[in-house]
């Protein structure tokens, strides 16, 4: 039986005592959360994805949200103390993280970012991330994952109409 290969994320949460199970899915190059959530039968309120962005004063921020909803840059850029933030282009999230699009985490980035969670997670008692490489998603506690980044939870999202 082949060894699992573990990601820098699995590291950093066996290296921090965190339980999570992995999940994984057959794909060959990035596919939105959506589809992800759908491959692997996973509500989609519970399955989050992981936006970088871009401060005006420079620094980097991570961003948790649910798949099917919209960050609202504003409520983002309040959040975390800048007057506005841009999301990452694409080329930029491997320099800037260690990780490719779709794969990206919030834990074992090449620097621990800021990081906020849409406050959904914390009614949660498990969600799912990106487990740090495409077709790997991690179940974990979103409490326990705040606690061991420094996160926090705020309202991030575009409101719906």
């Amino acid at each position: 039986m082949a060894k699992e290969l573990k990601t820098n994320a699995m590291r950093f949460l066996d290296k921090n005592k965190i339980g999570y199970d992995i999940q994984t899915y057959q794909c060959d190059e990035f596919v939105d959360g959506i589809t992800v959530a759908k491959k692997l039968g996973q509500p989609p309120e519970e399955t989050f994805k992981t936006l970088i962005a871009k401060g005006k004063t420079g620094s980097y921020y991570c961003f948790l949200l649910p798949v099917e909803l919209e960050l609202d840059l504003k409520k983002a850029a309040k959040s975390v103390g800048e007057k506005s933030v841009e999301l990452l282009p694409v080329r930029d999230i491997t320099k800037v993280t260690g990780y490719v699009r779709g794969g990206c985490t919030p834990i074992g980035m090449k620097k621990q970012f800021m990081t906020v969670i849409h406050n959904s997670a914390a009614e949660l008692d498990m969600f799912y991330i990106s487990g740090g490489r495409i077709g790997t998603q991690i179940r974990l506690s979103p409490s326990e994952l705040v606690g061991a980044i420094n996160g926090r939870f705020e309202d991030i999202v575009l409101q719906s109409t």
